[in-house]
């Protein structure tokens, strides 16, 4: 009979192409695991793994039983998210993703907020761009995630939160009173690095307008944006949250604020019939407090 573990080995072996990983992933031996992905093989009576001393790699059948090995361990893991969630919804683990530009701004003063509220409920965070969180909930890595629209996702369930503006952060010499209408002039503005749905979302506060972009440089975070700002080495658009949990701190920039700047969406998001839907719903009240 096929077993989760035997699933669990397989997946392993795919994730890691690698037999040594793959067995500390799983927490056993490697010669069990390669038993185990044998004795699955004969059951099967195919091959899934082609392995040589220089490489492992997933043959033709074996990716696509590996993608459905990993949809049984997704149900099966939900079976038991179900369980628990009919004893008890609000308590267990639970692993919240969130994008770099979002996360580090609300998830502080929230989680006080969320412990007080959920004391059995156990939180562990990851940032990640917003492509992986998806993937990462879709795949059951994640239970919830925290991101910004416009972004295609899919059929996931979302629940809006709140809307983020900007501000225009400019060097303290930058000109007065001209505003966005000087980014179309100068190609002075700077952006985080591509990956981050920051920099979309920046693009498309001014849908009407053509903003110019300093193709040259593109920073990884929204600290290293703000140096080389204040360093006079062109301006940035930066969302309200962030400056409102003090990302600026002393750096001599100045602010401009951006009313008519088209906002980006924070929303949570989670799978589609999720056992634990009530708790998210509560979790996103909570957090709509904190935008």
């Amino acid at each position: 009979m096929i077993t989760l573990r035997q699933m669990r080995y397989l997946t392993a072996v795919a994730d890691t192409l690698n037999f040594s990983r793959a067995a500390e992933m799983c927490f056993v031996t490697q010669p069990t695991l390669s038993a185990g992905i044998k004795e699955l093989e004969d059951r099967l009576g195919v091959q899934l793994i082609e392995r040589t001393r220089q490489s492992v790699m997933l043959t033709t059948i074996g990716e696509d039983i590996t993608a459905r090995a990993r949809q049984l361990l997704l149900d099966a893991a939900e079976i038991e998210t179900v369980s628990k969630a009919h004893r008890n919804p609000f308590e267990g683990d639970l692993k919240l993703g969130a994008i770099p530009t979002i996360g580090p701004y609300i998830l502080p003063r929230a989680l006080p907020k969320i412990r007080n509220t959920f004391p059995d409920l156990r939180v562990y965070m990851r940032e990640e761009m917003t492509e992986s969180l998806i993937e990462g909930l879709q795949a059951g890595r994640l239970d919830l995630i925290l991101i910004a629209l416009p972004f295609e996702t899919g059929a996931l369930e979302i629940m809006p939160l709140f809307e983020d503006g900007y501000q225009l952060a400019t060097p303290v010499d930058w000109p007065v009173g001209r505003d966005v209408e000087m980014l179309t002039e100068g190609g002075q503005l700077m952006l985080l690095e591509k990956g981050h749905c920051l920099q979309r979302h920046a693009l498309e506060a001014y849908p009407e307008r053509r903003l110019s972009v300093q193709d040259s440089f593109s920073a990884t975070s929204l600290t290293t944006l703000i140096a080389m700002v204040s360093e006079g080495l062109g301006v940035t658009l930066l969302p309200n949250l962030a400056i409102e949990a003090g990302v600026v701190g002393v750096s001599a920039v100045r602010l401009t604020p951006l009313p008519d700047a088209c906002p980006r969406h924070v929303v949570l998001a989670w799978r589609p019939g999720s056992a634990r839907d009530a708790l998210f719903k509560e979790l996103g009240n909570l957090l709509q407090g904190d935008g």
